[in-house]
């Protein structure tokens, strides 16, 4: 039990401090891939699933480590996902962005967090449990690419290691922005830890290898899995309520340290302030944390439990799912930020043209 509570809490501590210091959030990496056309946060999404999976590679060959197979279901997946994407948007964070932020002291991410862990308790316990399972029931078959596609694991991480390799390299020869840099007011290892940003390539392999960690972390509890952030907020809610305390696992202090790392790394740089949103936000908020409750928990994962640590072992419900969740964050990104974008510009640029009409009928 000690045990549990130790190492469940290092790794959340690890994982909640590198991404606050780091803003390592795949919410608004798959935004701007759409928005804004860069695609550095999928491919060090890319680089932090190939660590991982490379690793439980080298371990599941030593014999240290097996990797549960399972089955999965198809249209749940790409449903959940889906409306998990959206929720991501509405939430302004993805499962553990939205822990994070809350740790920064965003009211906005408080309020979605308590809708996610409440919607995600309901749905997979509750009164939306047969939704759940009507979705889900029909559809389940072998999640594994390697057995289905008849190709060695190890080359389908080959292949995934090549096309991350390749898109990396293409990434950094380009010409680099100069960015302005704040003048550096700590040094040593207080510099390092709360004070230095780090490119997102780097944050993405320190994000692989705790996600690494927690497989044998977990593993040495009877856990055998990775990081998973859903069913852990869903039990939160289930032991407040019951009290019962077989709801404790290492998962529930996986996402108690990433809160708690989330904010010494907030109160380290200075960066931890209590921010009350405004009424739009709020809304936006609870709405886009009971969409991500519900996506999740219908998807079996968020885009941590699916798309980092699923599409690490090669499952197909790992890549399906991100890609479902990239197309819900695409399509509520148009409604949240292109749409408004493109409506601005056709009122600016009508503007100079009714001044001129104007200007032509007075002369």
């Amino acid at each position: 039990m000690i045990w549990m509570i130790i190492s469940g809490l290092i790794v959340g501590l690890l994982l909640g401090f590198v991404m606050q210091r780091t803003r390592f959030c795949l919410a608004g990496g798959f935004r701007d891939m759409y928005v804004q056309k860069s695609n550095k946060m999928f491919y060090a999404l890319l680089i932090a699933i190939s660590v991982q999976s490379i690793g439980l590679l080298i371990l599941t060959s030593l014999g240290l480590l097996t990797v549960p197979s399972h089955t999965f279901p198809v249209i749940g997946t790409v449903i959940g996902s889906f409306v998990f994407g959206i929720g991501i948007v509405l939430a302004g964070g993805c499962a553990t962005g939205t822990y994070y932020r809350a740790g920064e002291g965003l009211i906005g991410s408080w309020i979605a967090l308590i809708l996610y862990a409440l919607t995600s308790a309901i749905t997979k316990t509750g009164i939306l449990s047969p939704v759940l399972n009507f979705i889900n029931k029909p559809t389940n078959v072998n999640a594994s690419m390697s057995e289905t596609l008849h190709i060695p694991h190890w080359i389908l991480i080959v292949i995934l290691a090549i096309i991350t390799i390749y898109f990396v390299t293409k990434t950094l020869r380009k010409p680099k922005v100069a960015v302005p840099k704040l003048k550096q007011k700590y040094t040593g290892l207080r510099h390092y830890l709360f004070e230095k940003r780090y490119h997102p390539f780097a944050a993405a392999i320190a994000v692989g290898l705790i996600a690494l960690l927690a497989w044998p972390m977990s593993s040495s509890t009877g856990r055998n899995h990775g990081l998973g952030i859903t069913t852990p907020s869903s039990n939160i809610v289930n032991f407040l309520i019951s009290g019962n305390t077989k709801f404790v696992d290492w998962g529930v202090l996986l996402v108690i340290g990433i809160f708690l790392g989330s904010y010494i790394a907030a109160k380290g740089s200075k960066e931890f302030k209590w921010r009350l949103p405004d009424k739009k936000t709020i809304r936006n908020s609870a709405l886009g944390g009971a969409f991500m409750g519900f996506g999740a928990s219908v998807a079996g994962g968020c885009s941590i439990g699916n798309g980092l640590v699923e599409t690490a072992t090669m499952s197909w419900q790992g890549w399906i799912a991100l890609g479902s969740m990239i197309i819900g964050v695409w399509f509520m990104s148009y409604f949240i930020f292109v749409k408004p974008m493109k409506q601005l510009q056709k009122s600016t640029t009508k503007q100079p043209k009714t001044t001129l009409q104007q200007h032509t009928q007075t002369t």
